[in-house]
């Protein structure tokens, strides 16, 4: 009887090994999605996840005080929904039959570690960005947008101070427990870039981890606590960063393109290339034209209307922090986050939503494969989605950083 088999073919009983190294991996980038209100999407129920919440009764003591013996008018429970779509995520390599037979190292197992971080990213991305479009928005230094932040415009003690003054106003609701369901102080939440936390630990009042870990069970990142919020640190924070900052090659007149004279970065390219986005040139702003605003080849940006531009104009954005006068260069601009307890939801990335691994052996792909040459290892998100459900709940300061 043949005895031999693959390593390929192992992998199929070991998949929940291949599973757990996934997740494991994912999870080290999992910040954004640890506080979210979990839903799990069920089975054969359409592609929408619903979230749900009870309106407060407003108070009123006129209305509410009783006459004597007569009953009064009941009040009715109203709820609101806020919904959101899920999707899927996912990614593979290919490995070669020389390759399974001639590598040093654990290829299944390193290329399920690799995925897991690669869409670990991803659903923290997706769910960062869907926080950061809450609508309760503090800007540092008192400034009215972003891009009047300055410098020094940092994230400082006043301005954790007036975020919790926010939410306490807004009636958000603390947590109560922590990373193990174990009761704890209440608290809220900040998630925040290493380049945030260097600026506030400089602060007497800042109250490292170590003073009250072994009080309380802490989160994993957890950093630090000040005025009733915990800090978590996520090396995954949002940062606006500005996409745009070129120069014009050769002056133009009356004429709807021009040629960049640098080449551009990756991000240049996808602003550039998404039809409508507005451009800096000089002190005029242009809109980008809606079809073929940007030719890779020929470095060519395609403007909505005729412009008539000099030889080395600056071109940039104007999305991130203040530009300057000279250069238009502008500092970028982080995103703390401050909030409590169901201000989002997600989808539940421990049920439905969760990461698998699927794994064809060599021979599994058919005539496709007619000498048994390839094996995939593939990751897959099945089913994600995040949502802010209660923006008066969630803070997010946008601030700029110490160099």
């Amino acid at each position: 009887m043949n005895t031999t088999v693959s390593t390929a073919n192992n992998a199929y009983f070991n998949k929940t090994f291949y599973d757990r190294k996934l997740l494991d991996t994912a999870k080290t980038r999992f910040v954004h999605v640890n506080f979210g209100q979990r839903r799990s999407i069920p089975r054969n129920n359409g592609k929408r996840v619903e979230f749900r919440k009870y309106e407060l009764f407003t108070p009123d003591a006129d209305k509410l005080t009783l006459v004597e013996g007569v009953t009064p008018t009941g009040q009715s429970l109203a709820q609101s929904k806020v919904e959101a779509e899920v999707k899927q995520y996912g990614a593979y390599v290919e490995i070669s039959d020389l390759l399974d037979l001639t590598a040093y190292d654990a290829v299944i197992a390193d290329s399920a570690e690799l995925l897991g971080e690669q869409l670990g990213t991803v659903v923290e991305w997706i769910t960062r960005d869907a926080m950061c479009q809450t609508t309760n928005v503090q800007y540092a230094g008192g400034q009215l947008s972003r891009s009047a932040l300055t410098a020094s415009n940092k994230l400082t003690v006043e301005e954790v101070r007036k975020a919790v003054r926010t939410l306490k106003k807004n009636k958000a609701r603390p947590f109560f427990t922590g990373a193990d369901g174990a009761g704890r102080k209440p608290h809220f939440v900040c998630i925040c870039s290493p380049d945030a936390t260097y600026d506030l630990q400089s602060d007497p009042l800042w109250q490292d981890v170590s003073k009250y870990s072994n009080a309380e069970q802490i989160y994993s990142g957890e950093i630090g606590r000040l005025f009733g919020v915990v800090f978590v640190e996520a090396t995954e924070a949002k940062v606006y960063s500005q996409s745009v900052l070129n120069k014009v090659n050769a002056a133009t007149s009356s004429s709807t393109t021009f040629v960049l004279k640098n080449a551009p970065t990756e991000k240049e390219k996808a602003y550039l290339s998404t039809g409508g986005n507005k451009i800096m040139i000089g002190t005029t702003e242009y809109t980008l034209a809606a079809t073929d605003s940007y030719t890779p080849a020929t470095r060519t940006v395609k403007l909505s209307a005729a412009a008539t531009l000099s030889a080395d104009a600056i071109v940039y954005s104007d999305d991130a922090g203040k530009v300057d006068a000279t250069t238009k260069k502008a500092p970028d601009v982080h995103a703390t986050l401050i909030f409590g307890a169901d201000a989002y939801g997600i989808v539940d990335v421990a049920g439905s939503g969760a990461m698998e691994t699927i794994i064809k052996p060599r021979g599994s792909a058919g005539t496709t494969d007619p000498l048994d040459q390839r094996s995939t290892v593939g990751a897959k998100v099945t089913a994600y989605a995040a949502k802010v459900l209660n923006p008066l709940w969630l803070v997010k300061i946008e601030h700029c950083v110490s160099a």
